[in-house]
């Protein structure tokens, strides 16, 4: 590693690495650190995307992509399925290849990767964040930077320690727990979504298949849920319960932002991007596209701001007023959404199965389920339309 560089990019997952390639590709130069020994591991995500969305920040490759999902199933407390029609293919992403080879487009573009580097505070000059303070290999270093792009997930210190508002109400993250297992027998083509107050308080289970026998099973609960039983206690009982056969291969544990759009993600010489910034879609907790498509802005505002020798929070908040445009807006209204959905009783869930059952296959669309739900908030219809259909 240099003493210096233009911008520091602290977190590599698929944000971090993506505003780091961004910002190589536009000239800067760039220091991407991840705190790991190996880039994608360990793998703390349900991995599964649609087409249309991860084609905005980058080209599929076959190698990334464990499964196909042709559509998702909706489980309701009474066993109940409705199939939903939906336009877009999903995918179950090989989380550990796809990761790895995003640091390595960002290598390739210009960026410097290093891992087992550990940032543990940031340099401050004049009001400016200056760098960052990082133990790498046993050795304690002091690097320089014009820009500090934090990308370290739910649990960011970098905001934290730039004076930003990181904190978030218990009921606004999701305590999740995950196993992938395998000697499973299911259908590879569907996403599955349980939805039961009494199995996941405040949020949903979820079955993601790789392949016919093997899946990632997690759920995610509302952390003002969690005093009871912890989320892995209610994954053990589901799996115990639906998939009593199964082995676990793996077990993962850890925060979701599914928050309100958080109003400043960026300081003089520092932004947020990803789950550091509380991107994630506050309804389902998924974060991976959203945060590459802020990283994609933040990694070209970033290195324009330092060919223009302006580093102010006024300039690099051009990152946060495209970023409302694309995602900011549809994310307020979202977390609308799940305020109202996630108060559902089992009773009601029920309910919203068997009503949408009693429609013709094609109405089983996402826009009529959420009519349906909100049937009795339909101030949130409008909401819900432009979330769902732009």
């Amino acid at each position: 590693m240099k003493d210096r560089y233009d911008i520091i990019v602290v977190g590599g997952g698929p944000a971090g690495s993506t505003a780091a390639r961004v910002a190589a590709e536009n000239g800067a130069s760039v220091l991407l650190l991840e705190k790991d020994r190996e880039i994608g591991v360990p793998v703390r995500c349900a991995e599964a995307v649609g087409e249309k969305g991860i084609k905005k920040v980058v080209e599929l490759r076959d190698e990334w992509i464990a499964n196909k999902i042709e559509a998702i199933r909706l489980v309701a407390p009474n066993g109940s399925v409705v199939k939903v029609s939906h336009e877009d293919v999903g995918f179950v992403l090989d989380r550990k290849k796809f990761d790895y080879d995003l640091a390595e487009m960002a290598a390739i573009a210009g960026a410097e990767v290093v891992t087992k580097a550990y940032v543990y505070d940031l340099l401050k000059e004049n009001g400016y964040i200056a760098g960052v303070r990082v133990k790498h290999l046993g050795e304690d270093f002091e690097i320089r930077a014009k820009v500090v792009l934090g990308a370290d997930g739910v649990e960011s210190r970098v905001g934290r320690w730039a004076g930003l508002k990181t904190s978030l109400n218990l009921k606004d993250i999701e305590t999740c727990a995950q196993m992938t297992v395998t000697n499973l027998n299911i259908e590879r083509q569907y996403c599955d979504f349980y939805f039961t107050d009494k199995g996941a308080p405040g949020g949903y289970l979820w079955v993601f298949p790789k392949n016919e026998n093997t899946a990632n099973i997690g759920l995610g609960i509302s952390g003002n849920n969690g005093f009871k039983k912890t989320s892995l206690e209610y994954l053990k009982d589901f799996i115990n319960e639906k998939f009593p056969e199964a082995s676990v291969l793996t077990t993962v544990a850890g925060g979701v932002p599914c928050a309100p759009y958080m109003e400043k993600m960026v300081t003089n010489g520092l932004m947020l991007v990803g789950d550091a910034a509380h991107q994630a879609n506050p309804i389902s907790g998924g974060g991976i596209v959203l945060g590459m498509l802020a990283a994609k802005i933040a990694g070209r505002v970033a290195a324009e701001a330092v060919k223009a020798n302006d580093v102010s929070e006024n300039k690099l908040s051009e990152y946060q007023k495209e970023w409302d445009k694309v995602g900011g807006t549809g994310h307020r209204r979202a977390y609308r959404l799940k305020e109202a959905i996630y108060k559902f009783s089992d009773e009601d869930f029920d309910n919203i199965a068997e009503s949408i059952s009693k429609k013709p296959k094609e109405k089983h669309t996402i826009v009529n389920i959420f009519k349906t739900a909100l049937i009795k908030h339909p101030k949130l219809i409008p909401d819900m339309l432009k979330v769902f259909m732009g």
